[in-house]
């Protein structure tokens, strides 16, 4: 039986407690706003989002959604306890290219073109979370928006690449899953994607379903652009931040999004 949004409001409202936010939810058009009495800020959680993800998993769906919203409200309350405004803090991160351009406040965010499908924010760590950069941040962190991206692309360089490998049907998937929340931000590493370039005997393809992992493909026949397909779609559906369910094939240094049809077999 499928989760009513209201349900899911007070599903909520158990885990997280009334004692310290004030909920509010909106039936028009299925968007809860949570207000943290003390710090006297909040955040709006659109409910469709959440439940479809519900429906397919249940409790890890909840866990996640809870785990987000006190991880965000932490990052608030060291904004206002905390001298968390320090360029060695700030890293790149993919968004699709349909991601809002502005901040809830009206302040434009950072950004720099990437792809057709994607688009390069940069994001200030937290620790457990980070916090889109947007241009009201700037004199905080003493920088002008090219300095902020000069920053970050030294940044990715320091990140691990460690992959994990599979094969199937010839072909062989490199993953990676560091759980960093920069893991599709690994993309924008050139050293490391010409590494990977060197070790790769068929055609190059490189996704970034979601925030949370990178995958390159060592394509050596039709099926294996099929297997990839499906995984990235999977992963797409799946994923607390989705980018984008297409895949890039990457040739001298240039990504070029490709649209595969998958097979049912």
């Amino acid at each position: 039986m499928k989760v009513k949004p209201e349900q899911l409001v007070e599903e909520l409202k158990k885990r997280l407690g009334t004692d310290k936010f004030d909920f509010s939810y909106n039936r028009k058009d299925d968007t809860l706003r949570l207000d943290h009495k003390t710090l006297q800020k909040g955040m709006e959680i659109q409910l469709p989002g959440v439940l479809a993800k519900y429906n397919e998993r249940k409790e890890q769906a909840i866990e996640e959604v809870v785990y987000t919203i006190e991880q965000t409200f932490n990052a608030m309350e060291k904004e206002q306890t905390e001298a968390i405004y320090s360029l060695e803090k700030i890293f790149p991160v993919i968004r699709s290219t349909s991601f809002p351009l502005k901040s809830k406040d009206g302040h434009a965010f950072i950004t720099t073109d990437h792809t057709a499908e994607t688009r390069i924010f940069y994001a200030l760590d937290l620790g457990a979370t980070y916090r889109l950069i947007d241009e009201s941040m700037l004199p905080k962190l003493n920088a002008t928006a090219e300095q902020i991206r000069e920053v970050a692309r030294f940044s990715v360089k320091q990140l691990s690449t460690n992959v994990k490998k599979d094969e199937v049907a010839g072909n062989i998937y490199y993953f990676v899953n560091e759980n960093d929340g920069y893991d599709a931000s690994r993309i924008l590493n050139d050293g490391f994607l010409k590494e990977m370039k060197e070790k790769i005997k068929g055609d190059m393809a490189i996704s970034v379903p979601h925030q949370d992992v990178l995958i390159i493909g060592d394509i050596r026949n039709e099926t294996g652009y099929d297997v990839l397909a499906k995984m990235t779609m999977h992963f797409f559906s799946i994923g607390r931040v989705p980018i984008t369910s297409l895949s890039f094939i990457y040739e001298n240094g240039e990504l070029t999004p490709i649209f595969i049809l998958a097979k049912n077999r």
